[in-house]
Parts: structure tokens; sequence; C-alpha cells
């Protein structure tokens, strides 16, 4: 029996469709019903249906109002609030194409993403780094002024056309702007039982940042498209207080990267009654803090697995439990398989993990790079760079990278990213970098390099601080005589972790 899942389509995406439309829309809730709850410990700022949509289709207007177009680009530089999922959705709601970026992206960063994309306008909150430029750039002040402004009409078209553009790091060194259609929050809806169990009811808090594409996902659009409340801990809301306002604000699911789980652990959790379960992905889960968990919580955390160009399409599900050591079954509607050289492996036989491009939640393409759009497909399947290995049950057990990018809490980071930087530093001959667990279940990015003596860390970091987004900074310096290499000549990014020494040996 060949490593292919493949149980039915869903039906399309309807046309003419609007991805803002579909989510502030689709779950029909009563226009008084809170959409939105930002959570501290002392207070709650909250967001109706009615309300929200007004922000979003008046934020529509004040982008069409200053000029732009339909299919215009606009690249978001925003903080860790409410404006950006308002603007982000606006945007959609206008026909425009928004363009998410981490607020810790440096100046560098942000200047090679304004050459690579060419966008029409920037939306930039205080604070978050952005070259001078002559692109019209409207600050927090404008946003919040457009919520009033009388709604716009959504911009109905094909679901195939382009929605949205998110980056992520690629494996040649440079971040790839990936393109999503209006019909990919359409094929989320392969999550609500394929993973979440999520309905109207439920209240879901998320513990990541506004800014985060696994917040905007899971821990908004998917709750909003449902009808439910989304719960977000405001911005200063520590880890270990997250259970307390679980607890207060009456929370079903919970949802954070595997770290978020850890840190919850190293305190006491109060009982929270009303809490079926927890969803976790970015990056593996460690077994010892899902059972740690279940034994503090009585209740399971379901994992996922995807990336920037599918989200996710494999998960554990509340009505369809797994083996915990493995990453589930590909959710209801998706086309998975495991495959090797000549395609399909036999089941049980490690292969490289793979999802069909037919899959409505598959990206359109990788902004101006059709050769690298090319090389990721092979006989229709889309090839995530990832192994594993497929069970007779459906389940999939993953097996690791098949390449060298690293993992930083969640962000797939490349090596060669971090290297290039780092190499302009005075003194380094050589550099390699790769991610190391340094304790049961944490990883870190560790920098290892070559020269004539070691070189001061402190040194280092904030070279690394400057050119760097700070998911990208190494937290390990590790001097050298020589890097690892094959005959020749070429690093060997994976016997770099062999030449760490914990601080305890």
């Amino acid at each position: 029996m060949l490593s292919i899942f493949d149980r039915g389509a869903p039906p399309p995406a309807p046309a003419p469709f609007n991805l803002a439309h579909h989510v502030l829309t689709s779950g029909a809730p009563e226009p008084d019903k809170i959409a939105l709850a930002i959570l501290d410990l002392s207070r709650a700022e909250r967001w109706s249906y009615a309300r929200l949509e007004q922000a979003v289709r008046g934020t529509a207007t004040g982008l069409l109002d200053a000029g732009l177009a339909p299919g215009d680009r606009v690249l978001m530089r925003l903080g860790n609030d409410v404006s950006f999922p308002i603007a982000y959705l606006g945007a959609i709601a206008a026909g425009l194409v928004p363009v998410p970026t981490s607020a810790l992206l440096t100046e560098g960063e942000t200047a090679r993403i304004l050459s690579d994309l060419a966008p029409r306008a920037i939306l930039r909150a205080e604070g978050v780094a952005c070259p001078t430029t002559d692109i019209p750039t409207f600050s927090s002040a404008d946003m919040t002024r457009w919520r009033d402004l009388p709604p716009a009409a959504y911009h109905m078209g094909d679901p195939d056309r382009l929605a949205y553009i998110v980056y992520t790091s690629g494996t040649s060194g440079a971040p790839r702007a990936v393109c999503h259609a209006h019909r990919a929050i359409w094929a989320r809806r392969m999550m609500i039982d394929g993973w979440y169990g999520l309905g109207p009811s439920d209240r879901l808090l998320h513990a990541g940042a506004f800014n985060w594409t696994f917040t905007l996902g899971t821990g908004l659009m998917d709750p909003w498209t449902m009808g439910a409340t989304a719960l977000i801990p405001a911005p200063g809301v520590r880890h270990d207080q997250l259970a307390l306002l679980m607890k207060r604000h009456e929370a079903t699911i919970f949802a954070a990267a595997p770290g978020v789980y850890r840190n919850l652990l190293k305190s006491t959790l109060p009982p929270m009654p009303k809490l079926r379960h927890g969803l976790s992905a970015g990056e593996k889960l460690s077994p010892a803090i899902r059972s740690r968990w279940t034994e503090a919580t009585g209740t399971e955390i379901h994992e996922a697995y995807g990336m920037s160009e599918c989200s996710t399409f494999i998960s554990q599900a509340p009505d369809a439990p797994s083996p915990p050591e493995t990453l589930g079954r590909p959710q209801p509607g998706r086309r998975v398989a495991i495959l090797g050289p000549d395609g399909p492996v036999p089941r049980g036989e490690p292969g490289e993990i793979a999802v069909h491009q037919s899959d409505p939640g598959m990206m359109l393409r990788y902004h101006d790079q059709p050769e690298e759009t090319a090389q990721r497909f092979r006989d229709g399947w889309f090839l995530t760079g990832d192994r594993g290995i497929m069970g007779d049950g459906d389940t999939i057990t993953y097996l690791g990278r098949g390449d060298d990018m690293m993992n930083a809490g969640g962000v797939r980071v490349s090596p060669i990213e971090v290297e290039s930087a780092l190499s302009r530093f005075p003194g380094i001959t050589e550099i390699g970098a790769t991610d190391i667990e340094v304790k049961d279940g944490v990883r870190v990015i560790a920098a290892f390099y070559t020269g004539p003596e070691p070189l001061d860390p402190e040194a280092l970091a904030r070279f690394a601080e400057a050119h760097l987004a700070r998911y990208k900074q190494p937290r390990l310096y590790i001097h050298l005589d020589t890097l690892p290499k094959n005959p020749n000549g070429k690093l060997l990014r994976r016997d770099l972790a062999r030449h760490y020494r914990p601080p305890s040996s």
C-alpha cells in the first residue's frame, strides 16, 4: 500500500469571493456578539462583530480614498495591537494586497522587501523600523481615523486572484515572498474539524502577538469565520499570567507554540474548568511537555504541521485521536503523500512529506521567482523539504528536515541568511549556523565560527542585532579551529551540533 492520503476534495470556493467578506460574514453572528477581547489582568478591551466590521470596511475606504486601487501592494510595518488585523482585512476588503511583516525586522531587512515588492503604500506604526522612502506612508493616527469612515463595499472577484503575500525563509538565504489567493481562507475550513474542534460558542485564547501569522490565522481569522470569540493577551502580559486569563475569561481552547506551554508549566496552574483542549504548531511538541500539560490540566494538546505555502494540513484532532509521537493525520479533504525519487513510497518507508498542488490552500507562487516555484513542485506535488513516514492508520511521523533550515521558536530561518550577515564581522574567517537542543524541547540558533582567536560574544550579539531580526539572531557563539566539511569542501551544518558542549560538561 502506497503512502498516499486521498479521501476526496472539498468543494471549490464560491465565486465571486473576498477573503475579508468570508471572515466577517460567514459565521453570521449577532452584531453585538464579542468578536475580540484584548486581555490583561485588570481589564479587557472588547470589539463586537459590528464594530470590527465597521473598522475594517472604514479602513478599506481610507485606503481607496488615499488613491490606492485593487491589486496594489501595501506593506504592513505595524506593532502588536488591533491595528494589525484591521489593516490586513481592510486592505483585502478593498481588493488590495497586504504584505504583513514582523515588527522585529531591521531597517536593512525591510529595505530589501521594499526593493523586492515595490509596494504602492506603507502602513507604519511609530517605532517600527522602516527606511526613508518616497512611498506614501500612513501612520497609526491615519489608520485610527479611517475606522469611522463610511464602509466600503467588499471587492468581490475570482477566488484564485492574489489576496496577500507573506514572507518565509528560503534555503538560498533570501526570504521568499509567498503569494496566496483569496481561496486560502476557504481551505482553512478543513482545520476546523481536522484540528481545532471549533464552534460558534468557543472562546479561543491565542498566546501570540497580533502581528504573527500563526495568531492572525488560528487566533483571529478562523474564530471569526466561525462566529466565535477570539481572546488575545495585551502587550506585556507574561506567559505565567496566561492561565489566570484563561480561567477568568472562560477560554475553551488555548493555542500557543510549544515554548509557551513550557513556560506556563514552570508555575502551578489554576483550575481552568472551561478549557477543552490546547493547540500547538510551529515546531515539534516535546512529549514531556505534552504529558505534563495533561497531568496539570486534564486536557490534551492537539498538534499540527504545516508551512507558509499551505498553512497546516496534517494534525491531531479532538475527535480523531492519534499516537502522541506522530504529527497526526492529513485533515479531511487534503491530499498528502510521502514521496521518494520515483513517487509515493510504500507505507512504513521514509520519504519527503508532500501536499498536492490542487489543495485550495496552496500558494499561487513565490513572487518573481518562477524557477524556485517550479523546483518546489514535482508531478503535481508540493515538496515540503520535511521527511516523514505514513503508517497504516494514515498517521504521519516526523523525521526532521531534509535540508539545513533552522527552527527558531516556531519560525523557520535560513542558516545562509544568518551566516551572510555575520560573515562581515571583523575577525571571522568562516561561519556556520544551525539550531541545537540546549535542553529538553528547547532549541536555539548557534553560530560556529573560525578565526585567529575567540571573539567577544556581546560584540557579536550587538552586530547581529543591527543586521538580523531578533528571531534570527544566534543565542550562542562558538569558536572552532575548523568547520566540518565534506571532501569537496562543503560545510556540513548537521555536524556542527556535535561541537557544542553544554556549560555543565
